[in-house]
């Protein structure tokens, strides 16, 4: 079935493009009450879990003065649930209504970050317990966003409304990630680190509330016909994924960029910290910042796709990430202008990421079959999460080995690399978005 679908979409897109569905009027999903509400509540625990993401590892290094390596270990703990569990939550989402898994995991994260203040002000709090949570946070999030990529078509039921509901989503996730990383560095500054992380479990409470009040009804996926085992549905989501030209060129890049990214991140955060000598607050503000790229790329994504290209847009937004990384060792100078190409750096990663990821998320959705969204999702967020897994450790390994310094050079160089295979990637063939999966297998019929 994979190769068909495949083959049959690449068709309708390259001999048959009148059968792609004309884009729908602009703002349409604003009276969609049930996304609104949906959308506000995820963009409430998106500002949570930056702070969290800044929080968490400045309680390592304030609180536990780790190194390198034990902070990419805290990374790997919070990523490695990807690896281990992505694939078996897919097939369970896929047989289950998604809300009710959603509600269930963000309890679990409002309960697990909870604990770092609570264990911290108690005298309990041990490095130990802060990668048990960083693994069970980890794991609720697996949870987590191998439903709600699933879930966001039964809120749009068509298909041609899903650029736009994610171009939403990926505006409020970019507003996230300017706001959260400067609150974040302003409440450590003037509470604690772990202090700190208590605004994302309030924040968690709130999403909670939203996915309550949500009045479409989910429908229970069918029950298939035969029973079937695990490692059957696992294997069938898994040629989906690999077998589909275009999602296994997205994922093979996307588990890259994670993976230098990753490493960037995780390193940078000590380099600035302890050879730059920059507080806490000057890290968020960078972060912050920087973030200003993803909110400026979700807001004109819609419209650059439409003047270009899908395959250009794809091109030029996945090439900038990856050239993004080498501005970091190379910064130096005075403060204003060692935290200015520090932003630029940021600046145009944050930008790109925005730009691609409304265009991929999209064309994920578009072609694979409702039936295998949740499989294809872990699949994906497999690939994905598993390169930022790595990237944490092995950056950790290299710092140790030669220093910060030397290894943010080796990442940014390593990165820019990765141009050769963007640059031959099918995905950047495509002229625009192909039909859904549907209309695929019906061109392929006909």
């Amino acid at each position: 079935m994979t190769d068909k679908v495949d083959d049959a979409a690449q068709e309708a897109v390259e001999e048959v493009p009148e059968l792609a569905a004309a884009p729908p009027p602009a703002g349409a999903l604003w009276r969609n009450r049930d996304f609104v509400t949906f959308w506000t509540g995820e963009t409430l625990s998106l500002y949570g879990t930056q702070i969290t993401t800044l929080a968490l590892p400045l309680t390592a290094v304030l609180v536990f003065n780790v190194g390198p390596e034990q902070l990419g270990l805290l990374r790997f703990a919070q990523l490695v649930p990807f690896l281990a569990l992505a694939l078996l939550f897919g097939v369970w989402v896929d047989r289950v209504r998604k809300r009710p898994v959603m509600l269930g995991a963000n309890l679990v994260r409002m309960a697990l970050i909870s604990l770092v203040p609570i264990l911290h002000y108690t005298g309990t709090l041990r490095l130990s317990l802060l990668y048990l949570i960083a693994v069970g946070i980890g794991v609720a999030t697996v949870l987590f966003d191998v439903s709600w990529m699933s879930y966001v078509p039964v809120l749009v039921k068509d298909r041609r409304y899903l650029m736009e509901a994610n171009t939403k989503l990926n505006a409020t996730s970019a507003s996230s990630d300017i706001a959260g990383p400067g609150l974040a560095g302003v409440l450590v500054s003037a509470l604690s680190a772990p202090a700190a992380m208590a605004a994302n479990a309030f924040s968690y409470a709130l999403s909670v509330v939203s996915l309550l009040i949500i009045r479409t009804p989910e429908p229970k996926p069918a029950a298939p016909e035969t029973k079937r085992r695990l490692r059957t549905e696992v294997a069938e989501g898994l040629r989906w994924v690999f077998g589909n030209t275009w999602l296994r060129a997205m994922g093979l890049v996307g588990c890259s960029c994670n993976f230098f990214l990753t490493m960037v991140q995780t390193l940078f955060l000590l380099y600035a910290v302890r050879e730059k000598h920059l507080p806490p607050a000057a890290v968020g503000f960078i972060m912050g910042a920087a973030a200003v790229g993803g909110l400026l790329g979700a807001m004109f994504s819609a419209v650059v796709v439409r003047r270009f290209s899908v395959g250009t847009v794809y091109r030029a937004s996945v090439s900038v990430i990856f050239l993004g990384p080498l501005l970091v060792p190379a910064a130096g100078g005075p403060r204003w202008l060692l935290i200015s190409l520090f932003v630029v750096s940021f600046f145009v990663e944050y930008f790109g990421s925005s730009v691609s990821n409304v265009l991929i998320v999209s064309l994920r959705q578009t072609i694979t079959p409702h039936k295998l969204m949740g499989r294809m999702t872990a699949g994906m967020r497999m690939l994905l999460y598993g390169g930022g897994a790595l990237g944490g450790p092995v950056g950790g390994l290299l710092a140790g080995l030669m220093g910060l310094h030397a290894a943010l050079w080796v990442a940014g160089v390593a990165a820019a690399v990765m141009l050769v295979p963007i640059i031959l990637s099918p995905v950047g063939k495509l002229r625009e978005m192909p039909p859904s999966a549907e209309e695929g297998a019906a061109v392929g019929g006909a």
